[in-house]
């Protein structure tokens, strides 16, 4: 177990030598739901090409973290930055933040009545004013990459939930985004459909997308993350290298947390 301690130094050296400046901060944050603490005194930074998951038992604030970030959830205390500017609280310059942190949900929250389509374009056209054949060639070229492009005519209705999820992605995409967040987005997902969207996810980090992803896929952060964090009760336990946190975790509430599932 030792070796994981031994390789810690240079595999943080390795994985820190391709990521750039701090894009995502937060600083002392705190959240409470009535008396409950779901966030308590997080300090978190993610750099520039970072692909960060974030994993944990049910309850333990991750969602909460994720939301925080584009102010889905507003927080109590603390500050956090995007790309060196604080969090707006409302109005324009909230909405300006917000398409430049993409997120993509459990549930795929598409326009039902619009086609695929549509629904990637009409962030570009509406908020970044682009025109319609310049959105429509770019939102094609996003569905390709994501492999749903021969779907872009259809009502979602009419995709799997996997396929759905990928336009989800797509449509973050359309927005040219500084950094992703995604909140559990396979766990709505039939588990043969849970693959296409870890593939197309890992493509995304593959090609330096920053990256926030709160998931229960130990496989996906085990091959794509460049760090783990670990959170419990609000808290952010511990945070290393995949290899590292995997092989040779030091809290005892993450070695009781990686024995529950990964024996199953």
């Amino acid at each position: 177990m030792d070796h994981g301690e031994a390789t810690t130094t240079t595999e943080q050296a390795a994985t820190a030598s391709h990521l750039g400046p701090p894009l995502v901060e937060l600083v002392d944050v705190n959240k409470h739901f009535g008396d409950l603490h779901v966030l308590r005194d997080i300090n978190l930074t993610v750099r520039k090409g970072e692909v960060l998951v974030v994993i944990g038992p049910s309850g333990s604030g991750k969602s909460t973290l994720c939301r925080a970030i584009n102010r889905l959830e507003p927080i109590d205390s603390g500050t956090i930055r995007i790309d060196g500017q604080p969090l707006p609280e409302e109005g324009r310059e909230l909405a300006r933040l917000r398409a430049d942190v993409g997120m993509v949900f459990q549930s795929f929250n598409l326009f039902a009545h619009k086609t695929v389509l549509d629904n990637v374009t009409l962030g570009p056209r509406k908020v970044r004013r682009v025109g319609k054949a310049e959105a429509e060639k770019e939102a094609l070229a996003l569905l390709d990459r994501v492999g749903v492009k021969n779907q872009a005519h259809k009502v979602p209705a009419q995709l799997s939930g996997g396929q759905q999820q990928r336009v989800a992605i797509a449509r973050s995409l359309a927005m040219h985004p500084k950094v992703m967040l995604f909140d559990e987005p396979t766990s709505a997902l039939d588990p043969e459909m849970i693959n296409e969207v870890l593939d197309a996810m890992v493509a995304l980090a593959r090609e330096g997308m920053t990256m926030v992803v709160v998931t229960h896929e130990m496989g996906f952060a085990r091959k794509a993350a460049d760090r783990v964090v670990f959170m419990s009760d609000g808290q952010i336990v511990e945070q290393a290298t995949p290899e590292e946190f995997f092989t040779n975790p030091r809290s005892d509430r993450a070695k009781d947390f990686l024995s529950k599932i990964l024996t199953h």
